[in-house]
């Protein structure tokens, strides 16, 4: 039981003594009572919650802010004071994205996780580290892609974003897409993929599949894959991956895509 020493001869009730003496120091020291009004007061006011904007301005004062961005560096900061995102208050910080902003080739993930939080910068962990193995089997790396997420910020214990907080980022995640002005948009994940390709299919109906995405006046190709998260709890399925990625290659060489490291675009 772990008793190794007697420290009485008699067995005392320690609660009953602890609740006496409580309650000794509480007709002594307790204060008047509020009145019955201020009580009430008081619990009306903590089941109120705090006043918040409806959907509706939010997203109008998400589309005014990013069309009005004229550059990434510009969409990044007032995407860094919007405030109509709550992830935003538990988040450690804005995770906008990586890699080379000139480049023709762009992955679109779901939201960051903790490693990406702490960082500052999107697939960094071990999600991160199969996308770089993934880009280096088909000669491609970080200097010639561009990534980001569909929400810029890190939802608490990596939970799946919920609609409102994707539509609340969606104006700037759109108005990324057209800054960096891919030729082919890769969504990385069903929420991804959902999320800009208006398709309701789960990941493995939409994987293998090339779609338009319109980003302004551009029509994008753009293609659903399994999100590396996924292949680490299901390993088996990166052969579908594989597929996918020699899709992706194939679409590449067709379209002529080259991108240099310093970001200017060559090709076409």
């Amino acid at each position: 039981m772990g008793v190794d020493i007697a420290v009485d001869g008699t067995p005392h009730d320690r609660f009953a003594e602890t609740l006496a003496r409580v309650s000794a120091h509480a007709e002594v020291d307790t204060p008047p009572a509020a009145p019955p009004q201020t009580i009430e007061a008081s619990r009306r006011v903590m089941r109120e919650p705090a006043p918040t904007l409806p959907a509706g301005v939010i997203e109008a004062t998400a589309l005014e802010s990013a069309a009005a961005a004229k550059s990434l560096d510009d969409l990044r900061e007032r995407l860094s004071r919007f405030e109509g995102c709550g992830l935003k208050a538990t988040a450690t910080q804005l995770v906008f994205g990586d890699g080379n902003p000139g480049a023709d080739i762009m992955f679109m993930g779901e939201a960051p996780g903790a490693d990406e939080d702490r960082q500052g910068v999107p697939f960094v962990g071990r999600a991160g580290q199969l996308l770089d193995k993934m880009l280096a089997a088909i000669r491609l790396d970080r200097s010639k892609v561009y990534i980001a997420n569909v929400v810029p910020w890190r939802p608490p214990g990596n939970r799946t974003p919920t609609p409102l907080e994707t539509a609340a980022c969606l104006p700037f995640t759109r108005r990324q897409i057209e800054l960096v002005d891919p030729k082919i948009l890769v969504c990385l994940g069903a929420a991804a993929a959902q999320t800009l390709l208006g398709s309701k299919d789960g990941i493995m109906r939409m994987r293998g599949r090339w779609f338009t995405y319109r980003a302004g006046d551009n029509d994008i190709r753009a293609i659903a894959m399994l999100h590396p998260a996924y292949l680490l709890r299901q390993p088996a399925q990166k052969k579908l991956a594989w597929q996918d990625l020699r899709m992706l290659a194939k679409e590449i060489n067709r379209l002529q895509i080259f991108v240099k490291a310093n970001g200017e675009k060559d090709g076409t």
